[in-house]
Order: structure tokens, then sequence, then C-alpha cells
């Protein structure tokens, strides 16, 4: 498939999902969400493909909506804008974070520049991030007079707490790689030059663990968040445990460490 507004490149087990927007600090458009919605469609499908790195091309990972189309529109009265679009159920930013949070697949998030608004809230739907020096987060929704959209709310502050999450909202305040370490925002800071390199090695890292039992944590994981019984989450867990027995990779981890080496995990 060919796309436009993003890139997709698929090499050995992972994909990396680039916003290629550049002039724009790789604001979305209707453009951008149909094709990353495609480019994650595809993914998905993609049984050979076991780990997701989503990044931004040129200096952002991504500004947010397109103001100057997007916002300017709603200013102006236009008949149709972003908020009619998707009530509609058209490809939108909004459903992209939900659907890097619910795909069963590992999602990295490279942060290579700023990241505000509707981007920052993509970055928070991956489950890693990884921040080059030059990475800057800023929930810049109030600075528009908006609240935040595209699970803003829903995703910072299981991350960073309400208080602090608060503060970010409310203020739209600009917080550099740094302070998002310091905070739990990101995983890890590395060099500019190197974030690619450092955010493929846990990729490769990913890649060698088995695919179900990913899988299923990812799910144990968020669904965990929210879960307010912990008897109902504990018998999750378990059942989720029993389905990981019966797969080849089980048999395999429990061989390779009866046998002292390295397991090899196919996905079965």
């Amino acid at each position: 498939m060919q796309y436009e507004a993003i890139i997709l490149e698929k090499r050995g087990g992972m994909a990396t999902l680039t916003l290629k927007r550049p002039e724009t600090l790789n604001a979305w458009n209707d453009e951008m969400a149909r094709e990353a919605t495609d480019a994650i469609n595809e993914v998905e499908r993609d049984e050979n493909i076991r780990v997701l790195i989503v990044t931004g091309a040129g200096r952002g990972f991504s500004s947010g909506v397109d103001v100057r189309k997007e916002l300017t529109a709603i200013v102006e009265g236009a008949e149709e804008t972003i908020f009619e679009r998707i009530m509609q159920g058209k490809p939108s930013v909004v459903t992209i974070g939900l659907k890097l949070r619910i795909m069963d697949k590992p999602v990295i998030g490279a942060i290579n520049g700023m990241a505000a608004g509707a981007g920052f809230a993509i970055a928070l739907a991956c489950d890693l991030r990884i921040a080059s020096e030059k990475a800057q987060f800023s929930m810049a929704f109030i600075l528009r007079g908006l609240m935040p959209d595209t699970g803003g709310t829903f995703f910072l502050p299981k991350l960073v707490g309400s208080a602090k999450a608060c503060e970010l909202i409310f203020t739209g305040d600009t917080i550099d790689a740094h302070e998002a370490e310091r905070i739990g925002l990101v995983n890890k800071v590395v060099p500019h030059e190197e974030l690619m390199e450092t955010t493929e090695e846990l990729a490769n890292k990913l890649l060698k663990r088995p695919p179900v039992a990913l899988k299923y944590a990812k799910r144990a994981i968020y669904k965990g968040l929210v879960e307010v019984d912990l008897a109902s989450h504990l018998d999750y867990e378990i059942a989720l445990n029993r389905m990981c027995t019966h797969t080849g990779d089980f048999k395999e981890a429990v061989k390779a460490f009866l046998e002292k080496r390295e397991p090899v995990f196919k996905g079965k």
C-alpha cells in the first residue's frame, strides 16, 4: 500500500510508522489519520511483525491537530469540522490512540522532538517511550481554548498521577525530555542521534520474547489499570496464563531453562 503522509517500513519483525508532515511538525489532518489507521491495520494483520515503533519525520514527533486548518475552520463556522467527522466515525487522530492501545503487539514511541496536544496523547498511547534529548511535551489544548482529547485525560493521570496531570493539563506548560523522564512519562532519554538505534535495540529485545505471552501481558496491564476488583483480576491473569501454557513457546521456554540455553520463540 502506498502512503503519502506517513512512512511504513518493515524489517526483521519490527515495523516503523513515521509521521511525515515535517513542514507542520507532523500535525494531524484527515489524510494522515486515514493513512495511519490503514498502516496500523496492516501491522495488526501481518503475523511477521511483532513490534511497532512510532516516530516523526524532521524536528517534531507531532504538534497535534493541524491548528491552521482544523481549528481555524471551527472559528470560521465551517459546515463540517473535525468534531463532526469524529462523531460520524471517520478515521481521525482521536481513534489512533485507541488503536495503538488495543493492538496486541507492543508499541514503542520514539519521541524525536515536540509532542504537543494530540501528538502528546499519541505518545502516551504507546506502551513504551524512548525520548531524544531534543524531545518536548505539552498538553497545549488549554492554550487553544480546549481541554485534552485523544485520550489525554485518560492516559496522563495513569502515568504521572492526578496532581501532575492536572498541572500539565491546566497550564499547558512545556516540559523537556529530562523532566518527562523524572516524572515517569518516558522510559529513557538518549542523545538525539542515538534515538532510533536505542529504540530498535529495545524492539529487538522484545522480538526475543514469546509473542503470545507479550500479547496477554499487555491486555492484563491495561485491564488492571481500570479494574476495581483484585480477585477478578487475579482470575483474569490465571485464565490468560493457562492459555499461555498451551503454546509451543511455553514448552520451549521450560525446555530451554532445563537445558540451560536461550529459548527460541516462534509465536505459536
